[in-house]
């Protein structure tokens, strides 16, 4: 229980690290909202957009495996305020070229990169840092604290950012989103970390943790299924959200709809991470979160037809509750089935399989929206999503995925 010795609030380090993070999520949504409008105010359209986010995308997949490399190294600490500094300056500029009517794809692009390359950084060492500020015993309860707070952050966020977008332009919810990333840095510069291992050692790990995985790859098929689950699910996901969405509100809803359209997503999260907290004893746990996965795909494909913004957000907050409820689970089942030395590189590998398909969906799916539209998108990643999960439930070993013993790697 919250106040208790042994919650993770009693941790101070805890309690910073959550209110930088809160933060932090407030901004990023903030971010985007604001980014979409800024292009699509402009003589720029989706395929622009699409092309921004791409620049965002490809480094940040690419630097995800050295963020988890310097974060070994250094620290997750270290690594995630170093990203957060230069995210702040970054957005910064953001804004003052919002402001002055300066932004172009000549001056985003690069500076959408330089983002990407800050939260490829971050990604594997804001994953990594919980253990070392909590005990064993604390850490599930951390997470989910955690977790909530950033879809708090995800209510809060959008709902702010379509605001100022509206009354005032991209350039405050920029100067917003520049805000929140000082307050995560100084919120990490007052976090004590405990001390690294030595070099030698982590590199004796590093080198033992990755024949083990090796090995866990070739002797489980679970991993690999769901690897590809990722892959063609955030394929189908990034363009949908990150151009389709946008594009869709800016023609019909307007900036504050489509705050409200992203904040009713982050009310679905939030409510599928309570559902989740609460049905811990489930019979077929893999076959209940892919059943959440079909519902989400249906509420994806009806976004645009549900008879205009009201529709939009019930369909956008049902989907957020399932895929938040069906992300809680698999990942739960991950940690308790992935050796505890192998948990930092499983996760890194499905974060990979996650971001790595997001340069291309978002670049194609700028190309799609022009030429189709953005309503018969929905429907086009609903099938996709809905026909990766069902190829998924095909094999034995995810649907039987939580039932049987964990596979242990000698």
């Amino acid at each position: 229980m919250p106040g208790t010795r042994n919650s993770p609030l009693a941790v101070r380090d805890f309690r910073l690290l959550g209110l930088g993070q809160l933060a932090s999520t407030v901004g990023d949504y903030c971010y985007a909202v604001a980014l979409p409008w800024l292009v699509l105010a402009g003589k720029a359209g989706p395929v622009t957009l699409g092309i921004v986010l791409a620049c965002y995308g490809v480094p940040r997949t690419v630097l995800i495996p050295a963020g988890g490399l310097l974060a070994d190294k250094f620290s997750p600490r270290t690594v995630m305020l170093a990203a957060d500094t230069v995210r702040c300056a970054l957005v910064g500029a953001l804004a003052f070229l919002a402001a002055g009517h300066a932004a172009t794809l000549i001056t985003l692009a690069p500076v959408a990169a330089c983002l990407g390359a800050g939260q490829g950084l971050f990604l594997p060492a804001s994953f990594s840092i919980m253990p070392t500020l909590l005990t064993g015993e604390q850490l599930a309860s951390g997470n989910a604290m955690s977790s909530a707070l950033m879809q708090i952050g995800s209510l809060a966020g959008p709902a702010l950012g379509g605001l100022l977008v509206a009354t005032a332009g991209s350039a405050p919810a920029f100067a917003v989103d520049a805000a929140s990333f000082a307050i995560s840095a100084f919120s990490l510069a007052l976090i004590r970390s405990r001390e690294q291992a030595s070099q030698a050692e982590v590199q004796a790990d590093q080198d033992l943790a990755g024949e083990r995985l090796r090995q866990l790859l070739r002797r489980s098929p679970v991993l690999v299924i769901i690897l590809a689950l990722s892959v063609t699910a955030n394929l189908s996901g990034g363009g949908t959200f990150e151009v389709a969405l946008p594009a869709l509100a800016h023609a019909r809803f307007g900036a504050s709809g489509y705050g409200w359209i992203v904040a009713c997503f982050g009310a679905g999260a939030l409510a599928g991470t309570a559902l989740a907290a609460r049905l811990t004893s489930m019979a077929r746990p893999a076959l209940v979160a892919c059943g959440g996965y079909l519902v989400e795909a249906a509420a994806i494909a009806m976004v645009p037809f549900l008879g205009g913004l009201a529709g939009a957000a019930v369909a956008m907050g049902a989907a957020g509750l399932c895929n938040s409820f069906g992300n809680i689970v698999l990942i739960t089942l991950i940690q308790r089935w992935a050796p505890a030395k192998l948990l930092g590189r499983v996760m890194s590998l499905i974060m990979l399989a996650a971001f790595g398909t997001f340069p291309i969906s978002v670049a194609a799916a700028g190309i799609l929206v022009k030429y189709l539209h953005p309503p018969p998108f929905f429907p086009i990643a609903g099938v996709l999503l809905a026909a990766a999960v069902l190829a998924a439930l095909a094999r034995p070993a995810m649907r039987q995925f939580g039932v049987q013993a964990a596979v242990e790697v000698k």
